[in-house]
């Protein structure tokens, strides 16, 4: 997909990019040379079209820079650095959240006392690695979880997960979807929790966060 360079959209950089410029800073701060787009694309857990095409478009806004020919050249611009520095000095001074104000009994009543806090999605899920994420859930498949229509899935961004976690899955390279993940000996189950919904089998499955939190309104 391609995108027009108007003024607003030329400065405007996704989640996804700012992790690729993260990952580029701190793999050239660790090793003293530049990642590959195969170790971008393994360390973001997307696949290399889709890598080269966030650096061409982080090149055009003036953020990555790389010498025709030269391996390993990819490097951060001035002002892609400016951006992370900026980026990494307002995450944790975005805004405080919820009030917290003390703890209420779903048992017996307990003693009323206040002690005001503050709680956001960033402090309490996102563990300052920036890469946790929420999605909207459609569709009732995991209605035995009390996962429901209309909730926020909040999701760790892995390539991995255990057997028996709830994980955003991409079928066949197109497909994504929330399900319980098994791997099982030649292909992986991806298992609904609604009875009237068949588990999904497929030796092309891949991972893209496991579930950490849900958000819902009432």
């Amino acid at each position: 997909m391609r995108f027009g360079r108007t003024a607003n959209q030329s400065n405007h950089v996704t989640p996804r990019q700012l992790r690729l410029l993260r990952t580029v800073a701190a793999f050239r701060a660790s090793n003293c040379y530049s990642p590959t787009i195969a170790e971008l694309a393994s360390e973001l857990a997307i696949n290399r079209s889709t890598t080269f095409e966030h650096i061409e478009q982080l090149r055009g806004k003036g953020l990555l820079s790389a010498s025709p020919g030269r391996a390993r050249s990819l490097s951060l611009t001035s002002k892609g650095r400016r951006l992370l520095e900026q980026a990494q000095a307002g995450e944790p001074h975005e805004a405080p959240g919820l009030p917290v104000v003390g703890i209420v009994a779903a048992g017996a009543p307990i003693e009323a006392i206040e002690n005001r806090d503050y709680i956001s999605v960033w402090s309490h899920f996102n563990g300052g690695d920036g890469d946790t994420f929420a999605l909207e859930v459609r569709g009732e498949s995991m209605i035995g979880e009390d996962i429901r229509e209309g909730d926020y899935v909040i999701c760790r961004r892995k390539a991995v997960a255990e057997n028996g976690r709830i994980v955003v899955a991409i079928v066949d390279d197109e497909n994504a979807t929330l399900k319980r993940f098994y791997r099982e000996k030649d292909r992986v189950r991806l298992e609904p929790a609604k009875g009237d919904y068949d588990p999904i089998y497929s030796d092309n499955c891949r991972i893209e966060g496991v579930v950490v939190g849900l958000i819902r309104k009432l």
